[in-house]
């Protein structure tokens, strides 16, 4: 592999210094580093971050290839700056054997654009009511080290305690999909204001809450590791608050869409904006972007759902739910959190690239940019201003919220130890 200069870097938004790549390593950092025989990227004015890491990741292979594929999923995640993501076990087949994730592990090595890391599922089938083979998707090729039915809560509490027990012997950790299934029947949209108007069954924020608030203190109970997935409320942020002052080993993450988006949007019956769970108040947003600020939310996850056109372009009680996000992550953050000034760019790789490699305890992502670690690297634009335009999307899918509204910067190169994947914004 040959050598790499990176020229004039702003490293984590700091000041400007050259990176040296030499095959998969960070050869030097420093100013005024001479060129030699390396290929030279001037990057002025560039952000220079780590790989990003995504902890939900939805590449539907195998079972639903008409919808994504790991190649066509980790093509977008190149693109929207990851070196590394987390593939969910609702595939068809689930990912509940050491075969599925061994072969979604594979197909990710094939695909060459960023690193897969399989999540296995909690039960069998995601049907909540007996273990999956843990330790056997621990102990294969995958290494699998995170666990989630994501798409369906694991709302049996025995069934849950057993989970953190298991997983406890390996440092693994059980991905909560919090949702009272109770609480949520027919539910279409947000329970508030909004429902009653549109006259949509509505999805009350206790059904998730009353889940983490469990959750929380099943593992503090058992003494495991639970991570809530794309929290979405102001009282899911308190519930995880509290169990952090508690020393609790609890972590959570919000979704882009999460950080922008209100329930006010349904108002258009548009089913791109149908989610699990689903958009919620301004007051929630605000506070969403808060606790993402002061470290109550660990990290930002994308919980990348690509449908088929036909499961969107329908009415809104017959479309899927989900979106897709890869590509646009990084634009969403920027624009919520780094030019409202509550986080800077060395937060964006906390939340982005360093905490969700150490909750999935990822080996080789989410390292600092310095001598000797694996050159994952994604360079960013922030002056850049563009028109989402799903047409150019590298994911199989189309259903994005963003169409046609102008979000800041762009992704210009992502490094996978030390290859280019991305090159000035599109596949290399």
């Amino acid at each position: 592999m040959s050598k790499i200069l990176i020229r004039g870097a702003k490293i984590l938004g700091g000041e400007p210094q050259d990176v040296l790549i030499d095959g998969e390593t960070i050869a030097a950092v420093s100013t005024g580093i001479e060129a030699g025989d390396a290929t030279v990227v001037e990057a002025e004015g560039l952000i220079l971050l780590p790989g990003l890491v995504d902890l939900h990741t939805h590449l539907r292979e195998p079972g639903r290839e008409d919808s994504e594929t790991v190649l066509t999923g980790t093509k977008a995640a190149a693109v929207g700056g990851f070196t590394a993501v987390h593939a969910m076990a609702n595939t068809f087949p689930v990912a509940d054997t050491a075969g599925v994730v061994e072969q979604v592990w594979r197909l990710g090595k094939e695909s060459g654009y960023c690193d897969v890391q399989p999540i296995g599922a909690v039960t069998v089938g995601l049907e909540g009511k007996k273990l999956a083979e843990l330790g056997a998707m621990h102990d294969s090729a995958a290494g699998v080290r995170v666990f989630s039915d994501d798409g369906k809560c694991v709302d049996d509490a025995v069934i849950m305690r057993r989970a953190l027990e298991y997983v406890k012997a390996f440092d693994g950790v059980v991905a909560q999909h919090a949702q009272e299934p109770r609480l949520t029947e027919g539910a279409q949209m947000n329970e508030g204001v909004v429902s009653a108007e549109l006259g949509l069954g509505g999805w009350p924020a206790v059904a998730e809450e009353s889940i983490i608030a469990r959750d929380v203190l099943l593992a503090a109970h058992v003494g495991s590791r639970v991570h809530i997935c794309h929290l979405s409320t102001a009282g899911s942020v308190e519930i995880v608050r509290w169990a952090k002052s508690k020393g609790w080993n609890v972590t959570a993450e919000v979704t882009p869409h999460h950080l922008l988006l209100t329930d006010e949007l349904v108002r258009s019956y548009n089913p791109v904006y149908k989610v699990n769970p689903p958009l919620r108040t301004e007051a929630d947003v605000m506070a969403l972007r808060e606790a993402l600020a002061d470290g109550t939310i660990d990290c930002v996850a994308t919980d990348h759902a690509p449908h088929p056109h036909e499961d969107k372009d329908c009415e809104w009680a017959a479309a899927a739910m989900g979106m897709v996000g890869l590509e646009t992550a990084l634009s969403v953050v920027q624009q919520t959190m780094v030019e409202t000034g509550m986080i800077d760019w060395a937060g964006v790789a906390d939340r982005m690239s360093f905490r969700p490699a150490a909750i999935g305890r990822l080996d080789g992502h989410g390292r600092p940019v310095s001598a000797g670690e694996p050159a994952n690297l994604t360079l960013v634009d922030p002056a850049y201003r563009g028109v989402v335009d799903p047409a150019g999307f590298a994911s199989r899918s189309r259903n994005t919220p963003y169409e046609g509204r102008e979000l800041p910067g762009r992704v210009t190169h992502t490094f996978l130890r030390g290859r280019a994947t991305v090159v000035d914004g599109k596949l290399a």
